[in-house]
């Protein structure tokens, strides 16, 4: 369940197979997203339920107008690189997106990603052992 920075080179450095690669650490990425969506979800609604959150700060503006232009597309297919894949799924649960696409685009973004940064790892090792 590490972050894909740390999962993918921790992998190439022992030599694993690409695919193993790629399976583990997207496996292990939707998980820890999957485990803070169905748990930050209650929270939320209990939050909302019992607090009065009209009056966001300028972080919160700042926030709700990405999630507003980008949505939760964008949200998943950016965040897994960008915020990591726990902290991403916790930004889309305190914004309001609904559970099942927010997982389905979360999934989709890591396994982009993991295969994006698993080929690039490989690209490097492979440049780096011809020089």
């Amino acid at each position: 369940m590490l972050e894909l920075w740390a999962a993918v080179p921790a992998g190439l450095a022992m030599g694993m197979n690409p695919l193993t690669i790629i399976l583990a650490s997207s496996l292990g990425a939707i998980s820890s997203a999957f485990i803070v969506i169905v748990i930050g979800e209650n929270i939320r609604n209990w939050l909302l339920k019992n607090h009065d959150f009209n009056s966001p700060g300028l972080r919160g503006r700042f926030l709700r107008n990405l999630w507003e232009k980008y949505g939760v597309i964008g949200l998943g297919i950016f965040s897994p690189l960008l915020f990591g894949a726990p902290l991403g799924a916790a930004i889309g649960v305190a914004l309001g997106a609904p559970r099942n696409p927010l997982l389905i685009w979360m999934s989709l973004g890591i396994i982009i990603w993991s295969i994006g940064l698993t080929l690039t790892g490989i690209q490097g090792i492979t440049i780096f052992q011809t020089i």
